[in-house]
């Protein structure tokens, strides 16, 4: 009887106050200026929103062209610049303008109390103005301007739309980050997430925040109510979980009565149960909406029931209760809106989908770290549905050297915090948002002594902070580790690199001495262009690894080949909590420091070479066949080690096979003996390896293979060998 009046009063409290939500999303007006104080009277050009000032339609010459004191420092120090060109502001505009201005119109369904417009993000910097009155002003680049416009509203008739983004970041104030990234050549303007207007009514919902509790099978919800009204208001607070796609109830809270003076805002905490929760994994992302009212507003809110933390003592990922391997890579999203052909993409839904669903699924991915600058809040919404783990950074890299002559930082701690607080606030209802991560690459001890400590008890999930280069802040948090393998042979005069003492040596990586979990989310230094050409930090490397006429397609097959090499060998070690290759999403180009893997980027397909043997090395079942000599004598024999790893919560049986191919593909030998591997267990097995009689060039493969059909077919490890007379 409770729950049939609990029900029918929350039903009848929803129908009296849904929210109204307006997309603004569409094709804008745009013009730009110099001077930034007087709305133009003309547009002559149109820009979709979201997206980016180079989708304008005509375009507009040099719209990116800005070179950022971190990019100038970088070219200083390769002696690509003079000492002259260093500069103590945001760096240098190569632009005939300063500002951009978008303009829309639109008229509202219904009168209502309050409006509040919400821009997700915009850079560099957000102006407002509607029908002619400035509501308001947003300065950060990557969190949402959220503004009451109720005063400036016309509830009948036509508003006016114009909002005034900066053209670089140069005109934005030192308080304020515009992003810092020493190999970013481009800086595209532009509101490049949703725009919409919210209509309610009189009290309204600021915030909700669902934090699950799994231990409990409930959910901590913390709701941020405000009355806009000039007197007093007394309503009731309700609470309603279903889940996603599904209308029946799975929990509910009781209905809380408050009472607010005029114009107070107040949190309130409630706890509703959810008997048998389903939780959220990456192989099962089960969601949950909550359906909160106050009589005059709704807000529905999806979250998924999962606790994720990460452990010291194991140095491990715990997800749900239970160890997890992160597997994965990086997407650097805001040095792909430097490529010439990313246009659009980024707001295309389809694509979108095709890379962080379809692909990750098949490269046996389930963790990204969203690099030096956040995604629009759709991609977050589809990394929940796709169950991806996001290590989720703000766009702050500044190595040694972004300091003031006195060695302190040049970060204002205050408008760091501002920012920083309103990105946890934007994102902390995402399942898929599993690691805060504060920076990259970065030694600045404000993160640790002031940053993080100030944002780190908003989030009521407490998921871990990780602090880059900075010793971590919390005794559980994780640090990443960056050993980028061929950077010294890369160097030009560089100590030379070999995978035979490598893996003789057992390199655990440079972040071994820090005790914490660490995550392997960059290594390498491989990288090449779409086009097989070597990018600017790898140059000088091709040429040692194949010399100096080798083709694209003999550098794009070994890039894949030595990366492939390398992940086993990492994830064989175990050392890694988490490993994420460098990079799957960037941009191609010959100015370029690093580039992704695609070989045709609107259509996503990646390079084959890539695809084949990147998707072995990333198996949960993975193989590591330890041993990389060139070379090899006929007829001699030796153990071959095989390293095996199970990132599966069951044990594993199955066959393990030593196959010897000559270069045509013919068996020149087959071993093959049982494996066994625990629940999330590892294990080095031995063969009698005896090398083909014959000179030439030959295949060495382990193979793994097992009837378990939580498995994807068979996993294989690969090492091209030369047999050369005894």
């Amino acid at each position: 009887m409770r729950i049939a009046v609990l029900c029918a009063l929350w039903a009848s409290t929803v129908a009296a106050s849904e929210r109204i939500t307006v997309p603004l999303n569409g094709t804008w007006q745009i013009t730009d200026s110099r001077d930034g104080s007087a709305i133009p009277s003309r547009y002559d050009h149109t820009v979709p929103v979201p997206g980016l000032a180079h989708s304008a339609t005509p375009t507009f010459p040099d719209v990116d062209r800005f070179d950022s004191r971190q990019l100038i420092q970088n070219r200083v120090s390769k002696g690509m610049l003079p000492k002259s060109a260093l500069v103590d502001t945001a760096g240098v505009s190569h632009q005939n303008r300063n500002w951009f201005w978008y303009r829309r119109t639109f008229e509202v369904p219904a009168r209502r109390t309050v409006a509040i417009l919400k821009i997700n993000k915009a850079q560099f910097g957000a102006a407002i103005w509607l029908n002619g009155v400035k509501v308001g002003e947003h300065l950060p680049c990557f969190s949402a301007a959220i503004l009451d416009v109720s005063s400036a509203i016309q509830w009948t008739g036509t508003n006016d739309l114009v909002v005034r983004v900066g053209a670089h970041p140069g005109v934005l104030p030192p308080t304020v980050t515009p992003g810092t990234d020493f190999e970013k050549n481009l800086w595209t303007p532009g509101i490049y997430d949703d725009v919409s207007l919210q209509l309610s009514d009189n009290p309204i919902i600021e915030t909700i925040q669902a934090a699950p509790r799994i231990a409990s099978n409930s959910v901590l919800v913390q709701t941020v109510v405000r009355n806009t009204a000039a007197g007093p208001a007394t309503f009731t607070v309700t609470h309603r979980v279903h889940l996603w796609k599904s209308a029946g109830t799975a929990g509910e809270a009781v209905p809380e009565k408050v009472t607010l003076a005029a114009g107070e805002t107040r949190t309130l905490l409630t706890t509703i149960r959810i008997p048998h929760a389903k939780l959220w994994w990456p192989e099962e992302p089960n969601l949950y909406v909550i359906e909160s009212a106050t009589g005059g507003d709704s807000a529905s809110t999806r979250f998924g029931m999962r606790e994720i933390r990460f452990d010291t003592p194991t140095r491990r990922a715990w997800l749900n209760g239970r160890i997890y391997f992160l597997r994965g890579s990086n997407i650097t999203l805001h040095r792909f809106f430097e490529d010439p052909l990313s246009g659009t993409l980024p707001w295309n839904d389809a694509w979108v989908r095709r890379l962080l669903v379809d692909i990750p699924k098949q490269m046996h991915w389930n963790a990204f770290r969203f690099c030096i600058g956040p995604v629009p809040d759709r991609w977050l919404d589809i990394a929940d549905e796709a169950g991806l783990l996001i290590q989720n950074e703000y766009f702050v890299w500044t190595g040694h050297t972004w300091h003031g002559k006195d060695g302190q930082t040049l970060f204002n701690a205050d408008g760091l915090i501002k920012e920083y607080r309103e990105w946890v606030r934007d994102n902390w209802n995402h399942p898929s948002v599993a690691i805060w991560d504060a920076n990259n690459e970065t030694w600045d001890p404000i993160f640790g002594e002031k940053v993080i400590p100030a944002v780190r008890g908003l989030d009521l999930s407490h998921r871990a902070w990780e602090n880059s280069y900075n010793p971590p802040v919390g005794p559980d948090d994780p640090i990443e580790d960056h050993p980028y393998e061929f950077s010294g042979m890369a160097a030009v005069r560089g100590d030379p690199f070999s995978m035979t003492t490598f893996e003789r040596a057992g390199k655990k990586g440079p972040g071994v001495m820090s005790g914490h979990a660490m995550i392997l989310n960059e290594y390498g230094w491989l990288w090449l262009n779409r086009d097989g050409s070597p990018t600017q930090l790898t140059k000088s490397l091709y040429p040692k690894l194949l010399g100096p006429n080798s083709t694209a397609a003999q550098r794009l097959e070994l890039n894949a080949y030595l990366l492939a090499g390398i992940t086993e060998f990492w994830r064989a070690y175990r050392q890694y909590a988490g490993v994420l290759h460098f990079v799957y999403l960037m941009s191609s180009d010959p100015l370029g420091y690093t580039a992704d893997h695609f070989r045709d980027i609107e259509k996503l397909e990646l390079n084959p070479w890539f695809r084949d043997y990147m998707s072995q090395a990333f198996q949960p079942l993975g193989v590591n066949l330890s041993f990389w000599e060139e070379s090899i004598k006929t007829g001699s024999r030796r153990d071959m080690p095989v390293m095996m790893v199970n990132d599966e919560p069951r044990p594993v049986e199955g066959t393990l096979s030593l196959v010897i191919e000559d270069e045509n593909g013919a068996v020149a030998s087959r071993k093959s003996m049982k494996f066994s591997l625990a629940s999330l267990g590892q294990q080095t097995y031995y063969f009698d390896f005896q090398a083909p009689r014959q000179t030439g060039q030959f295949l060495l493969k382990a193979v793994a293979e097992t009837p378990d059909k939580h498995y994807d077919g068979p996993t294989m490890s690969r090492r091209k060998v030369k047999v050369v007379a005894e």
